[in-house]
């Protein structure tokens, strides 16, 4: 038997990336998608996208699976805020080391390193504004390093991972015509 050439291989595995992307993308529009479903999807066995399901989820590259609750329609409010920070890297360690510990905090959802005119983006999700306002002020600007923050409030949310909020409903009045 022939010996498989560089060129062979590295199609071979932008193949398997090609299909792993697939799978990737139909479970982020839907987690709950079955792999006999996936499968179809991809023209592969079941016990072949099983076993890429598994292997992603080993390799860290599938984090957690989650649904995307509309709390508002559940009659929960919350407080939800970006709050934009201006931080003095620390040497060796530049960002990462105030990313981090803002990012062990249970009020903070999200932690960026954007570019502009702030250096990290915190999204954060408080049970009222004074909860939140304390959380700004006693816990990130507290913080060695941290230089300025500005926090913008969400006011309403259109769409969220894919998923479109407050669609209109359907018009189901009659045509009439003159």
């Amino acid at each position: 038997m022939k010996p498989e050439s560089s060129y062979a291989k590295l199609r071979l595995t932008m193949q398997e990336k090609k299909i792993e992307t697939e799978i990737l993308e139909i479970l982020s529009r839907d987690c709950r998608t079955p792999p006999e479903t996936i499968a179809r999807m991809i023209g592969r066995s079941v016990e072949d996208t099983t076993g890429i399901i598994e292997a992603l989820e080993n390799q860290g590259v599938i984090k957690r699976y989650t649904a995307t609750i509309d709390w508002e329609q559940l009659g929960l409010e919350k407080v939800i805020a970006f709050i934009d920070v201006k931080v003095m890297p620390a040497r060796e360690v530049g960002f990462d080391a105030i990313a981090m510990r803002i990012a062990r905090y249970p009020e903070v959802k999200s932690v960026w390193l954007v570019s502009g005119g702030s250096d990290l983006r915190i999204l954060v999700e408080a049970v009222n504004l004074r909860s939140l306002g304390n959380f700004v002020a006693e816990k990130i600007a507290t913080i060695d390093g941290v230089t300025g923050t500005v926090t913008q409030f969400l006011l309403r949310k259109y769409k969220e991972d894919n998923v479109l909020y407050n669609e209109p409903e359907p018009d189901d009045r009659l045509i009439v015509s003159p």
